[in-house]
């Protein structure tokens, strides 16, 4: 097998919400292959990361965007992508709102939809728009097994996560002719801050571990090789699909 097929060297990638969970691992199995990095967080603490990351031997740089309020934020983050051109988009930044259907606030609700969903979208249409003109680029949204299932007392991002999924599959039956691939990543139960309010209730972090044919929780390392892949040359002929990495949770 060729190698280079999964480079990513010469790439630059741009990872929303890098310093903690699945962005953070993302971000540096993204490096690893070989691609300079620009992180995204809601504040500019990512001086971790990107130390890890220049110890791979690639350039990384800590930018703090708060996509909580995406209309404010799009001045700064077209002004980076023009100042920043990216090969590679990883929509990961996102936020849970865990409450009975009828006690949810519209604010609440709105503060999901703007950060999971408007904000993806965002960075899509800003990042689709350069990448289109270059005549190449690739875009990894990460959605969830909620892109499928329903969940409990997570209305608000059930259904971002669900758009998420439907918004890959329409830009990329746009942008595919034109060099750019749209795809996303649904991760199964993962050790995540988003996740620590499941596995502190005993009874309902056994009935998911029970669930699950892997026998265990997934860590946010598990979703790099499906990352690395869709970033790739590998995935040059993968257009608008969901790849689920679960543990076997889908086909339970």
């Amino acid at each position: 097998m060729n190698a280079e097929l999964f480079s990513l060297r010469g790439r630059t990638a741009l990872v929303t919400g890098a310093r903690t969970g699945i962005g953070r691992a993302v971000a540096l199995g993204l490096a690893g292959a070989g691609a300079d990095l620009v992180l995204l967080g809601r504040t500019d603490d990512l001086g971790e990361v990107s130390e890890q990351a220049g110890a791979l031997g690639v350039r990384a740089e800590g930018v703090g965007v708060d996509l909580a309020d995406p209309a404010a934020a799009e001045p700064e983050l077209a002004a980076l992508l023009d100042r920043r051109p990216i090969d590679v988009l990883v929509n990961n930044a996102g936020i849970i709102h865990r409450q009975p259907a009828a006690q949810v606030s519209h604010a609440d609700w709105r503060r999901v939809l703007d950060v999971d969903l408007d904000a993806v979208f965002l960075l899509c249409r800003l990042a689709g728009e350069r990448m289109l003109a270059r005549g190449h680029g690739k875009i990894i949204n990460i959605a969830s097994l909620l892109s499928f299932q329903g969940g409990l007392r997570v209305p608000a991002y059930a259904a971002a996560k669900h758009a998420v999924a439907g918004l890959t599959k329409s830009l990329a039956n746009e942008w595919a002719p034109h060099g750019v691939q749209v795809n996303a990543i649904a991760p199964g139960y993962i050790r995540t801050n988003n996740t620590a309010a499941l596995r502190a209730d005993e009874e309902r972090a056994a009935e998911i571990g029970s669930r699950i044919p892997a026998g265990r929780w997934g860590e946010p390392a598990d979703l790099v090789g499906a990352a690395v892949f869709l970033a790739s040359g590998a995935a040059d002929y993968v257009n608008g699909h969901v790849l689920v990495v679960d543990g076997g949770w889908m086909a339970r």
